[in-house]
């Protein structure tokens, strides 16, 4: 089981480096958001990198299984440097999704070897509405792979995995929003006001 301790320590390196601000922000989905968790800054911080990819991974031993899956593909573009690490470490194939059809070459969605029949691992960076997932989803379904389950770091829990669920995809989720505010608000890093900024984001849904 993911223990508790890891989770607060993933808190604690994503405030450190300043992955949660707040204000008024549009994200990927065209939905406009009280607040913003940035990801993409993860990988400019060598130490706060590893221990996320880590966590990454051990969540991915326990919550999946490494024997049920054949590939890792990443979604674009925020989840790349995580997928291709977590790749590696578990020695799996590694593949990711274009954002468009390529007009040149092969002119396929898929870039790597992805044969028909392969159980792909869809690693993204967080999911909010789920649409990026449920796009590269019907990608690698389109050329022939099976896709059964997701992993993110954080859901921001705003109906998200419940979107992928209907597509027959499971979402694991290493932490919940309402998780990570709870534990940074615990140890002094949220106001009382960015608390309930966060779970009034999620209660409007």
């Amino acid at each position: 089981m993911i223990e508790e301790p890891l989770k607060l320590e993933i808190c604690k390196v994503l405030n450190k480096i300043g992955a949660l601000q707040f204000g008024t922000f549009k994200l990927t989905s065209g939905k406009i958001s009280p607040y913003y968790i940035d990801l993409r800054v993860v990988p400019s911080f060598p130490d706060a990198f590893q221990k996320v990819c880590e966590a990454y991974i051990e969540f991915i031993r326990e919550k999946v299984g490494v024997d049920k899956f054949d590939r890792i593909a990443a979604v674009p573009v925020a989840g790349m440097p995580f997928a291709s690490v977590i790749a590696y470490d578990l020695k799996k194939p590694f593949i990711y999704v274009r954002k468009g059809v390529r007009l040149h070459g092969r002119q396929r969605r898929i870039e790597g070897v992805l044969n028909p029949g392969d159980r792909v691992l869809l690693v993204d960076d967080l999911i909010t509405t789920g649409l990026s997932l449920r796009k590269a989803a019907r990608a690698i379904i389109t050329e022939g792979g099976i896709v059964n389950d997701a992993v993110v770091l954080l859901d921001r829990q705003e109906g998200g995995s419940e979107k992928l669920e209907k597509l027959g995809i499971k979402t694991h989720a290493f932490l919940k929003v309402s998780e990570a505010a709870a534990k940074l608000y615990e140890i002094g890093a949220l106001t009382d006001e960015q608390y309930e900024i966060i779970t009034k984001q999620i209660k409007k849904l």
